[in-house]
């Protein structure tokens, strides 16, 4: 791992800062907070430290792809 790395690209890490979990999402560290602060991303606090575990990424992803699935209608 590179010192510029933070844990982005290691399987290993189990959580993630707020930061690092909005770069995986492609969106913005403030959009991120939005997601945790409605409950859309599961995040936990250590210490002081907001982070997000790095299951919750899949997990939320997985949602948004069913929430956005057309419903399929069978021909009758």
């Amino acid at each position: 791992m590179s010192p510029c790395d933070h844990g982005d690209s290691d399987p290993t890490v189990a959580l993630l800062s707020v930061e690092e979990a909005a770069r995986r999402l492609g969106i913005g560290r403030t959009v991120c907070y939005r997601l945790i602060s409605a409950g859309e991303l599961e995040s936990v606090t250590v210490g002081r430290l907001r982070r997000v575990p790095a299951d919750a990424i899949p997990e939320y992803v997985s949602r948004l792809r069913a929430s956005s699935r057309p419903l399929v209608q069978s021909a009758a």
